[in-house]
């Protein structure tokens, strides 16, 4: 069963669409301010939706800590995580996904498309899934 832990959430932002069905994706800023699901695996993840807005709501985000995440594939513990082309968590391959940024990691798995995993996230600076020198 997936949990949360100790988070920090970034203040002041809004929801620039309807984020309503979008609870524990990734999103990134949309403009100042503002946030939206993130679209593509190459998207920079400002962090993970912790409540359910609508446009112009309050979009609280966590950036940094243990959450829970939406996955778009069955999820393994100690797997590198980042966005998919929906918002929902995927793995990333360090050395293969080199476009593609490194948001955190899972702790808790999940077996099924969609299923809630646990996770720790860090999208202050996340990297890209490049092979270290």
């Amino acid at each position: 069963m997936a949990w949360e832990g100790p988070q920090i959430i970034i203040p002041g932002l809004t929801a620039s669409t309807d984020l309503s069905n979008r609870q524990f994706y990734f999103v990134r800023l949309s403009g100042a301010a503002t946030v939206t699901t993130c679209t593509a695996p190459t998207d920079i993840p400002i962090g993970v939706l912790q409540n359910n807005p609508r446009s112009g709501a309050g979009a609280e985000v966590c950036t940094l800590g243990v959450t829970k995440v939406s996955s778009d594939e069955a999820l393994t513990a100690g797997w590198f995580i980042g966005t998919s082309i929906d918002g929902q968590a995927d793995r990333k391959i360090i050395g293969t996904d080199v476009t593609e940024y490194i948001a955190g990691q899972v702790i808790v798995a999940t077996t099924a498309v969609g299923g809630i995993a646990t996770v720790v996230v860090n999208c202050i600076n996340p990297p890209r899934a490049v092979t270290s020198n």
